[in-house]
């Protein structure tokens, strides 16, 4: 049985599918490699990849259309790595679900490196139930099983691999003042903007009015600050 995290890569220039699929495949990752949206999602179907690289600029598609659908459908790590590297392009594909942004041209160890980073999150869904746990706060609860928030009004999201990673630190450290040095993950060179935008992906989620948030409130200058008391079953 092959224990090799896939990866499907998804750029319509065939010389950079060839290097990124060379460099993963180095690393002990498998690879399948794509040049249209259409051409990925129709292999998503046959077999959920652990994680998908995506550049934006596809002959078929806006590339940001594919991180949003994989986002809202599939519990898959996105990278998009894009020459658009302007601040509003990593904003927004943060936004849209993405678990980082890479522009290009870009150095291929980087990417290894961030990939590296966002499997070791996701690798939460393949550990044994016993070692998982439900945190509760408030009117919510999320499992760690399957990444998942809900409360008793019948709402229910399911959490990006980089979503997850700053809530767990959150949660582990309820009413604490975390700075955003903390909450930038320690595995990748994650630009500061993306903390605001997953901080707000979060707060859409559980905050009643994300404009003025009572349970993850920022505390200027400092970072910020879970408020609720955290039950873990």
């Amino acid at each position: 049985m092959n224990t090799k995290p896939l990866i499907y890569v998804i750029d319509d220039e065939p010389e950079i599918c060839q290097l990124v699929c060379q460099e993963l495949e180095r690393y002990n990752f498998s690879t399948q490699a794509f040049t249209t949206g259409e051409a990925a999602l129709l292999a998503i179907k046959k077999q959920l990849p652990s994680l998908c690289i995506i550049d934006l600029g596809l002959p078929d598609m806006d590339g940001l259309s594919l991180v949003k659908k994989l986002y809202d459908e599939k519990k898959i790590g996105i990278i998009i790595l894009s020459g658009r590297d302007s601040l509003p392009d990593k904003v927004l594909g943060l936004e849209l679900g993405a678990d980082d942004y890479i522009g290009k041209p870009f150095d291929p160890r980087e990417l290894v490196a961030r990939v590296k980073s966002i499997i070791r999150r996701l690798v939460i869904n393949e550990l044994p139930m016993t070692t998982l746990r439900i945190a509760i706060f408030g009117d919510w609860t999320f499992e760690q099983s399957t990444l998942t928030l809900a409360n008793s009004k019948g709402d229910s999201f399911m959490l990006s691999a980089a979503e997850t990673e700053i809530l767990m630190i959150l949660l582990n450290a309820p009413r604490q003042i975390l700075s955003r040095e903390r909450l930038l993950s320690a595995d990748a060179t994650s630009f500061d903007r993306s903390i605001d935008v997953r901080m707000s992906r979060l707060r859409k989620k559980i905050e009643q009015d994300h404009k003025n948030p009572k349970i993850i409130k920022t505390v200027y200058g400092a970072g910020y600050i879970f408020t609720l008391e955290v039950t873990w079953q």
